[in-house]
C-alpha cells in the first residue's frame, strides 16, 4: 500500500465529469479529498490524498493525465523564501516528517521537498513567513 497526495487542475471543460469517482473506481483507490475549489465554466483545483496499492496509484496518475488534468505532488507547491528565512528553526520543531531540519554543521535550515507532505504547519510557524504554498 502506498499514498500520494497530488495537486490536480482541472480545464473548465472536465470540471463537471467524474474523473475521480472513476479512477477511485478503476483502481481500486481511497481517496482524501485536502482542497478543493470547483466552479463551473472555470478551471478546477483539488488536493487529493490517494491511497491504494503502489502500481494502482501511478496507472491512476496516468490516467488523470491522459484525460487533460494537470497532476503534479503536492511538495512541488511547497516553497522557502530564501530572502525571508533567518535560520531560526522553529518550523523544525513542527515538521513531521523531517523535511525541514537542521544542519549541524552550518546551523541553516534545510528543506527537502520530496520529504514533504504539504500539511502546511511550517507555514503557519514561520514568524517570517519564509515557508509558502501555491496552488
Amino acid at each position: 500500500m502506498g499514498s500520494k497526495k497530488i495537486v490536480l487542475h482541472f480545464p473548465k471543460k472536465l470540471v463537471d465529469r467524474p474523473i475521480i469517482c472513476n479512477i477511485v473506481k478503476k483502481y481500486n483507490l481511497d481517496f482524501n479529498i485536502l482542497r478543493a475549489s470547483v466552479t463551473p465554466d472555470e478551471e478546477g483545483l483539488l488536493v487529493l490524498e490517494l491511497t491504494g496499492a503502489v502500481k494502482d496509484l501511478s496507472k491512476a496518475v496516468k490516467s488523470l493525465r491522459s484525460s487533460g488534468v494537470t497532476a503534479q505532488p503536492l511538495s512541488k507547491d511547497v516553497v522557502r523564501n530564501e530572502s525571508k528565512c533567518t535560520h531560526c528553526g522553529l518550523c523544525v520543531v513542527y515538521c513531521p516528517t523531517n523535511a525541514l531540519y537542521t544542519d549541524r554543521a552550518t546551523q541553516e535550515i534545510i528543506f527537502e521537498k520530496d520529504k514533504c507532505i504539504g500539511c502546511e504547519i511550517c507555514v503557519r510557524v514561520c514568524p517570517t513567513k519564509a515557508m509558502e504554498v501555491s496552488f
